[in-house]
């Protein structure tokens, strides 16, 4: 169970897509990510993962709708809690899950949305591992754990996906109201993909720049990740078979 509080201000751009924001503890960037994401996009939901910081607050303050969790439940139980939501709007037709620490360029989703809409395509990923220089960017545990994770598990291969934990998605009403995330914390995104081979829905991957400051860096825990993204695919690799 959810409190819920929406900001009414109007604006214009985009109006028929959802930008998904699964936030916790980001008081110290979300506001200046919301404003980002408001500068062009009309409806952006914030969901406040259970903070104990003024996450919610100052999410609100720069134009999104909020909702929150009353307890932290995991990124991917926010995920499905902000597309719910979303996908209740009158008039929402394409959905994005965009990342509250500042790693995610406003310009990518733009990108992907265009790519979407002109290859008839239902979810667009974006993908780090597109051009060499982009690669090199990512922390070298990461980068070996997400290459592991693709080789790992062989829906993702099937796919002809390189970056299938990317956090930047675009995707269509079919894919929103069929989406129904069960997996907490990294391992939904092992469950985004079961669910895009199991539906059919038609995948494309789309280059993207990735942030890594030292603020998103010292948010996360890479040794615990790497070994649920490991510990996922090799569950994924028994099940696929």
């Amino acid at each position: 169970m959810y409190f819920l509080s929406i900001d009414t201000r109007p604006t214009t751009r985009y109006p028929d897509v959802w930008i998904i924001v699964p936030a916790f503890g980001e008081a110290a960037v979300i506001g200046d990510v919301i404003a980002g994401l408001r500068s062009v996009f009309t409806a952006v939901v914030c969901v406040d993962d259970g903070s104990t910081d003024d996450t919610a607050a100052i999410a609100r303050r720069a134009g999104a709708h909020v909702v929150r969790h009353p307890v932290n439940l995991g990124q991917g139980a926010a995920i499905q809690t902000g597309v719910e939501f979303a996908r209740r709007q009158p008039g929402a037709r394409l959905f994005a899950t965009f990342d509250a620490d500042g790693q995610h360029q406003v310009a990518d989703v733009v990108r992907m949305i265009e790519r979407l809409d002109s290859q008839g395509l239902d979810i667009v990923i974006g993908t780090r591992f597109a051009a060499p220089e982009a690669a090199a960017a990512v922390p070298l545990v990461k980068r070996l754990v997400l290459r592991a994770a693709v080789l790992l598990n062989p829906r993702i291969r099937r796919l002809g996906l390189s970056d299938s934990h990317n956090g930047l998605r675009v995707f269509n009403r079919r894919v929103a109201d069929r989406l129904d995330l069960t997996m907490n914390g990294m391992s939904h995104a092992g469950e985004f993909i079961a669910l895009i081979s199991e539906n059919g829905w038609r995948v494309g991957e789309e280059p993207v720049e990735v942030l890594y400051t030292d603020y998103s860096k010292s948010k996360g825990q890479p040794l615990l990740n790497g070994v649920n993204i490991m510990f996922d695919g090799l569950l994924r690799k028994k099940m696929s078979r």
